[in-house]
């Protein structure tokens, strides 16, 4: 019975530990060291030799070293169960001291199954009633199944189920399932390095655009009031620059068209320094037809091609 209820743990347990295991090479946070751990949980002795025992309970403290996956430690914990025997009720107390080795399936990971086995010495009330207190000294001997859950490098929690048992202290057999919780402190483990900070995107320059009417150079009420806020944004801008860069659209010969698209920039750039724009702060730049801001055919007229575009940088 006890080797099926473990099998079926350990399948229920290896979903998780492939899980964990990914998550430790991605993280990488666990480091060595030594630990200091409690634990308190639920003792049931297996019914044995006539003898019928109440769930007792159990607690005790760990000194561990923990190599990052496999981990050593000393455990120290008292067993209390009270019960009846063929000749009377009482209770039958055990305290053992046992030398515990375990393997983490997934140390660096926030959730890590992982499994144990331990030997020692157990002394143990001989029977019910006990004709003397934990006067039976014992061979002990432990297997453990269990969760950890790191709640950081220093801090983790651990549930498991655990059998004991010990050779015969007396009277009867005596053998013991488990479930046990419990804290550890490692110590000696550095904070996670902060990660800093991302760099403020630098500004993005102000730009505007201003359009023209066919073979015009010339500037529409909206230019103006467009040229208006080109030059508010230069003037909160302190030490800047504007380009200006006239477009024109496809329809006539090229030559034309970057005299055109000069013309434009160069009205804008007046229509700037009306508005408080140093005039030795703008560059004028031409580029005719050569960049169309909507692609057509050659001959095609297209509004959004004749334009100005403004960068205040």
């Amino acid at each position: 019975m006890k080797n099926v209820v473990a099998g079926a743990v350990a399948l229920v347990l290896l979903p998780f530990a492939a899980q964990a295991q990914s998550s430790w090479f991605q993280s990488g946070q666990s480091n060595p060291g030594f630990y200091l751990g409690a634990e308190g949980g639920a003792n049931w002795m297996l019914n044995n030799s006539g003898y019928s025992m109440d769930t007792g309970w159990a607690a005790g403290g760990v000194v561990g070293y923990d190599f990052v996956g496999p981990r050593f430690e000393l455990e120290g914990i008292y067993r209390q169960n009270n019960g009846t025997s063929p000749v009377g009720s009482g209770r039958i107390q055990q305290v053992a001291v046992m030398a515990n080795l375990l393997y983490d399936f997934a140390p660096g990971a926030m959730i890590t199954p992982y499994i144990g086995a331990g030997a020692g010495v157990a002394f143990v009330d001989p029977s019910i009633p006990a004709g003397c207190s934990m006067c039976s000294t014992q061979f002990a001997y432990q297997g453990i199944l269990g969760l950890g859950w790191n709640i950081d490098q220093s801090f983790r929690v651990n549930l498991d189920g655990r059998y004991y048992g010990t050779t015969n202290p007396g009277a009867y057999t005596n053998n013991n399932l488990g479930v046990m919780l419990g804290v550890t402190y490692k110590f000696g483990q550095t904070a996670p390095a902060a990660v800093p900070a991302p760099a403020p995107a630098a500004p993005q320059a102000p730009s505007f655009m201003v359009f023209f009417d066919f073979d015009r150079a010339d500037l529409s009420p909206q230019a103006q009031g467009t040229i208006q806020q080109a030059a508010q944004a230069f003037q909160q801008r302190g030490n800047a620059r504007i380009t200006a860069t006239g477009h024109a659209d496809k329809s006539g010969p090229d030559g034309y068209n970057m005299a055109l698209s000069l013309r434009r920039a160069n009205t804008v750039k007046d229509a700037l320094v009306r508005n408080g724009v140093p005039a030795t702060a703008i560059s004028v730049i031409g580029r005719g037809e050569t960049m169309p801001l909507v692609q057509t055919a050659d001959g095609v007229r297209e509004p959004q091609n004749r334009r100005v575009e403004i960068v205040v940088q």
